[in-house]
C-alpha cells in the first residue's frame, strides 16, 4: 500500500469526536485523527511489514502515522540509530508504548536500550526504558532470571521521579518483574520494600502498589503452580 493510501484511509476513519476524549487521557500529537487502536492494527495487518513504509509514516507526525509506523516496520530492519532517532520523538505515553510492545521489544538491542534509557532526563525516552523493561518480562520466556534481576537496581534509582508518566512505567516494570516467577517475586518484593524507606511520595507509591500486587493471592497462587 502506498503513503497517500494510507492517508486516504486514516482520513475516512477519522474521528473528530474520538480525538476530544483521547485527549483528555493526555493522547495528543501535532495531529491526531481520532483512529482506534483496532482499527488501526486492522490498517496495519492489510499493509503488511513495510520498513521503507514505516519511515514516511513515522515523517509524518500525527498520532496515527506513527503509531501504524511502529506496526509495520520490521524489527529486524531498525538498527539502533532509528531507535535512538524515534525514542527522542516521542511526544505522548501512547505513542511511547505502542512503539515499545509493536516494535523496540523485538529488536536484539531491547535489554540494552531498556537500561540506557532508564537514566536518560527525557520523560518519555525514560519511560521508554521502563516500558520495555515491563514489556520483555512478559513476551520474553527464554531469558533467565538474571536479565530481570538486573533491572531491578534501576527501578529503585528511578523510583523518586514522580512525574506520572515515569512513575506509571517504574510501577509496570516492577510488578511484570515480579510476576515472572517465585525467585523473581521475592527479589521485587525486597526491592519494593527497600523504596518504602526513600523519603519520596513517589517511591512509596510504586512500593506499595507493587506489593499489594506482588503479595496477592491470586499472583502467589500462580506462581505456586509454575
Amino acid at each position: 500500500m502506498r503513503y497517500e493510501e494510507v492517508i486516504a484511509r486514516l482520513e475516512s476513519l477519522a474521528d473528530p469526536a474520538a480525538v476530544e476524549g483521547m485527549a483528555r487521557y493526555g493522547i495528543t500529537a501535532n495531529k491526531v485523527y481520532g483512529v482506534s487502536i483496532p482499527n488501526l492494527r486492522l490498517l496495519a495487518k492489510e499493509i503488511g511489514k513495510d520498513h521503507e513504509l514505516a519511515g514516511r509514516l513515522w515523517q509524518d507526525d500525527a498520532r496515527e502515522t506513527r503509531i501504524l509506523a511502529c506496526m509495520v516496520d520490521p524489527p529486524r530492519m531498525v538498527d539502533e540509530e532509528q531507535a535512538e532517532r524515534w525514542v527522542a520523538d516521542f511526544d505522548s505515553w501512547e505513542v511511547c508504548d505502542q512503539c515499545c510492545a509493536n516494535l523496540l521489544e523485538g529488536t536484539p538491542f531491547a535489554y540494552a536500550k531498556a537500561a540506557a534509557w532508564s537514566e536518560r532526563p527525557e520523560e518519555f525516552v525514560k519511560r521508554a526504558g521502563f516500558v520495555l523493561m515491563a514489556r520483555l518480562a512478559v513476551s520474553d520466556k527464554r531469558e533467565p532470571d538474571e536479565r530481570f534481576a538486573a533491572f531491578l537496581p534501576l527501578i529503585l534509582r528511578e523510583a523518586t521521579d514522580k512525574r506520572n508518566f515515569v512513575k506509571k512505567a517504574v510501577n509496570w516494570a516492577l510488578r511484570q518483574i515480579g510476576k515472572r516467577d517465585r525467585n523473581l517475586n521475592r527479589l521485587a518484593l525486597a526491592t519494593a520494600r527497600e523504596m518504602q524507606s526513600l523519603a519520596s511520595p513517589a517511591a512509596r507509591w510504586i512500593a506499595a502498589d507493587a506489593i499489594r500486587e506482588l503479595q496477592s493471592e491470586y499472583v502467589q497462587q500462580r506462581l505456586a503452580g509454575k
